[in-house]
């Protein structure tokens, strides 16, 4: 018997009085939730809505947007001021919070239109936990995390991005449909398809209001300003504004459902917006996200200050449905903050970036604390191809080279950097929010780069990194380069998922 399969022998056997209590103690949960009714299961339902390659751009967290139906989910519940997915890609996201595991982990590093996958079909997620404990499970829009057969949903409609935004009204009509079916408790997710790109103005009259280039600002971590880039913020608020219209709609109808008030309702954009230092970067543009919880069994009007990641959904979900948490997820459960708690949940939070599609593979790490954040770029000697891939995409190259020449000379060695990243940034993230001053090659700094250094590498450790083998970042960027941005699989499973954390299934 190899390796593998002795270990997997093992673990099942040590799992078996693990199920058994498991078994018992949802049970039992259900028993209590009921009053004990038999065949009545009040666990509270869950609706996670996701939207859309948007960060927290949202009138309640102070930006130039109206979206009254969020800010009052947020006054009815928690608002996460430092919420963080794990990388800044939809795929990679997407299987994180499903999976509680970082990308590098669970294998699902790139696209899945790309064909990047999951290293094995059977990694335990959070859809088939919540059915095996009697969840009612459902899906609304795309899923984007490969093998789909790997998530056994009840129920599944709209499947696909919308990128068009067809028929928005269905989201809200076939949640209401889903919801008022289930007779067990249920887990609907809902994924809309605002703010991706293309930064539709209107649709179907929605959003009431449009804004234009002449009422906002560019948004400020690009660090430009020009007449097509105050456009382009203007029409990704105005994505923003529809969303927002839609959402209100979806929770009016789970409050004509009767179930409103036993209902944890979650909100997350899957990562930052699709524009210049957001979308496919370590910054803050790319990786920090609103996120939302409100439940009846929790706090309201509260704001929460302290590091959240994406893969904490997974453990809250959890402990929220009377499930014990899987100990080999790295993430912590956000109960004692949804009740209430202002204690942090931990010093450090984690992120990376491997590839997107194969236009734009460079892997990054990062960490950061409470002030500062650090980059790591292990193959610093390479330029970043998604430096072009976003400027020749996303905005026209001469307006950038207009904007670009026009910007103090810190913005414009910023995106130098960005060209042609150095091995290691740091910045201080209460003078310097938007990362513009990397402070890695100041002395004064030194300490301070060390212990994010230290507790990077401590982090790659644990989590089994492949990349902490710089030769195999290397090796991985090199192969995705040699695809000449062609659809051509990546046999990264055969070098990568070797370091994964042998989970127990």
């Amino acid at each position: 018997m190899n390796y593998r399969n002795s270990f997997l022998a093992g673990a099942i056997m040590t799992l078996v009085p693990s199920a058994l209590s498991y078994c018992a103690q949802v049970n039992n949960d259900r028993k209590e939730n009921d009053g004990g009714l038999a065949g009545k299961d009040s666990r509270p339902n869950i609706l996670f809505i996701v939207s859309e390659d948007n960060g927290p751009e949202l009138g309640c967290y102070g930006a130039p947007v109206k979206t009254p139906n969020l800010d009052r989910l947020a006054s009815e519940g928690v608002m996460f001021k430092n919420a963080y997915v794990t990388q800044a890609g939809s795929s990679p996201s997407r299987s994180s919070f499903l999976t509680g595991l970082y990308p590098h982990q669970n294998g699902q590093v790139g696209l899945a239109t790309w064909d990047y996958s999951m290293y094995q079909e059977d990694t335990p997620n959070l859809v088939n936990d919540l059915k095996k404990s009697g969840y009612r499970t459902g899906m609304i829009g795309k899923l984007h995390v490969l093998p789909e057969s790997s998530f056994s949903f009840d129920w599944w409609e709209i499947r696909g991005s919308n990128f068009q935004r067809n028929k928005l009204d269905r989201y809200a009509n076939d949640a209401y449909q889903f919801i008022k079916e289930s007779e067990a408790p249920f887990y609907l997710q809902v994924n809309y398809p605002d703010a991706h790109n293309p930064f539709i103005p209107q649709v179907d009259g929605h959003p009431e209001t449009v804004l234009t280039g002449n009422d906002v600002e560019a948004l400020p971590y690009m660090g430009l300003t020009s007449d097509s880039l105050r456009q382009k913020t203007a029409d990704y608020y105005n994505c923003i504004a529809r969303l927002d219209e839609w959402i209100g709609v979806l929770l009016e109808k789970l409050k004509e459902s009767g179930k409103y008030d036993n209902t944890m309702i979650v909100y997350i954009g899957d990562h930052g917006a699709d524009i210049l230092r957001g979308k496919r970067t370590c910054y803050e543009g790319g990786l920090k996200i609103p996120l939302i919880i409100s439940w009846s069994g929790g706090v309201k009007n509260s704001v929460y200050q302290h590091l959240i990641s994406t893969i904490d959904l997974y453990p809250t979900f959890m402990e929220l449905s009377g499930n014990p948490i899987p100990s080999y997820l790295p993430g912590k459960s956000l109960m004692k903050v949804v009740k209430g708690s202002m204690k942090p949940v931990r010093e450090f939070l984690f992120t990376e970036y491997h590839v997107h599609s194969n236009d734009n593979p460079y892997p990054q790490r990062a960490v950061r604390n409470k002030q500062y954040k650090l980059i790591y770029n292990p193959v610093a000697d390479y330029e970043n191809p998604g430096y072009n891939f976003t400027i020749h995409h996303f905005v026209n190259p001469d307006d950038f080279t207009d904007a670009l020449g026009r910007a103090p000379q810190i913005v414009r060695d910023a995106y130098e950097r960005m060209r042609k990243p150095p091995e290691y940034e740091l910045y201080d993230l209460k003078k310097d929010p938007y990362e513009f001053n990397n402070l890695a090659g100041n002395p004064k700094y030194n300490k301070i780069l060390n212990n994010l250094k230290k507790a990077l590498y401590g982090w790659q450790v644990a989590t089994k990194d492949p990349f902490l083998d710089k030769e195999i970042a290397e090796r991985f960027f090199v192969e995705v380069m040699n695809t000449n941005n062609q659809k051509i699989e990546i046999k990264y499973h055969d070098y990568m998922d070797p370091h994964l954390v042998l989970i127990p299934r």
